[in-house]
């Protein structure tokens, strides 16, 4: 049994206010155009068709003309496609059985009492077992098990078994996910490997956006990652997975198959900081002909000045390119050592004193512009106070 595993595809995702439908739609056509060549047996994609749970009027039909498109490019295939947390179930069951009519199973809901509903079978190749995403609370204890328990007992063939996931597992690299830490990455809370049950060959996860295997010891757990980038700290290799399993009990063999994105996103200098004008010289020398989004790493001692994105922007006039942001830090300053204050000293602090030197413990500068906020604020309270 063939694969093409996908994920996370974000389809109506827009970068600062920027539409990116133009390279989305050449991210699907390279889809279509690596069926053609491989001609898989089944077309999984593992969640988050859309980056919202009510997306455009364009973006659902880009995305029905592209499974269509996909269809076309390999009749005999099964194509399934889960809801992630990004999508609306409700989207992913209105037009289930229509498109059952292409071989295409859109799977929103969890349905507990009927684990058929997850089941799908392609005869003489192997079974799908298609969890959409729920919260983990909704789902029943060993509740992946009994699906895989549920395709055994079907399985007389000894066919191979897929079985797919939007969900976060424990370990995985989630680098290019804002806020996450090890426990809960992208909204989701990790789960253990072991909770997924046993008896898959394969289990093809979605919503981490790095493409890796999750180690087991078997080398059967991946993310296929975005296929191109969600955001400009996804600086990896983008691609989907292609799959090849013999008989139910083999080890897959995994192909990695690129995904160019046609809109780059691009992060000056590549690594580190630049001072701004180190930066403005590197988006001057940038190429004028390449259509990319632009992100500038900034180390600065206080703030930008204040007409730098206006300056950024005049840089980007006449380029193919787009300015979408100025990424600042400031610099590491030496913190001076922290004095241990009695109550008595703590209270003869004024609020100014305090701040400033939580300021200074997180390395954060406290210029004058801030201070006169700060007493503002003070002011404030303090004459509120008074009128009460």
């Amino acid at each position: 049994m063939k694969i093409l595993h996908t994920s996370d595809w974000h389809l109506g995702h827009t970068l600062y206010n920027y539409d990116r439908m133009e390279e989305q739609s050449d991210m699907l056509r390279q889809m279509v155009e690596i069926v053609k060549v491989h001609q898989p047996d089944l077309f999984l994609l593992a969640g988050d068709v859309f980056h919202t749970s009510q997306p455009s009027s364009a973006a659902q039909k880009m995305f029905a003309e592209a499974l269509v498109a996909i269809h076309d490019a390999n009749p005999q295939m099964t194509i399934v496609a889960t809801a992630g947390n990004h999508d609306s179930s409700s989207k992913h069951e209105i037009f289930r059985t229509p498109w059952e009519a292409l071989k295409v199973y859109t799977i929103g809901n969890l349905s507990k009492e009927n684990l058929d509903d997850h089941i799908i079978e392609i005869p003489g190749k192997g079974y799908v077992v298609a969890v959409p995403y729920a919260y983990e609370r909704n789902i029943p204890d060993g509740f992946f098990q009994q699906l895989l328990d549920t395709v055994a007992a079907k399985n007389s063939e000894n066919l191979p078994v897929i079985m797919t996931a939007h969900t976060t597992v424990k370990g995985c690299d989630f680098t290019g996910h804002d806020n996450s830490t090890e426990n809960t990455i992208g909204g989701i809370d990790s789960i253990d490997i072991k909770e997924m049950g046993e008896g898959y060959d394969y289990l093809a996860l979605g919503h981490i956006h790095h493409e890796q295997f999750v180690h087991t010891g078997k080398h059967n757990v991946r993310y296929s990652g975005t296929p191109i980038a969600v955001s400009f700290d996804e600086n990896y290799p983008h691609s989907v997975s292609i799959v090849d399993i013999a008989k139910h009990g083999d080890r897959p063999s995994i192909e990695k198959v690129a995904i160019k994105n046609c809109h780059p996103l691009v992060t000056l200098p590549i690594e580190g900081l630049a001072t701004w004008d180190e930066a403005k010289k590197l988006f001057a020398d940038f190429p004028n002909d390449i259509p990319a989004y632009i992100r500038l790493n900034v180390e600065v001692d206080d703030m930008l000045p204040p007409n730098a994105n206006n300056e950024a922007r005049a840089i980007a006039n006449g380029k193919e390119c787009k300015f979408c942001i100025i990424n600042t830090k400031r610099k590491e300053r030496v913190k001076t050592e922290a004095k241990a204050l009695s109550i008595q000293e703590f209270q003869a602090e004024s609020p100014l004193d305090i701040a400033m030197h939580y300021a200074n413990d997180k390395n954060r500068a406290f210029d004058d512009e801030i201070k006169d906020l700060f007493n503002e604020v003070i002011r404030v309270i303090n004459e509120e106070a008074r009128n009460k």
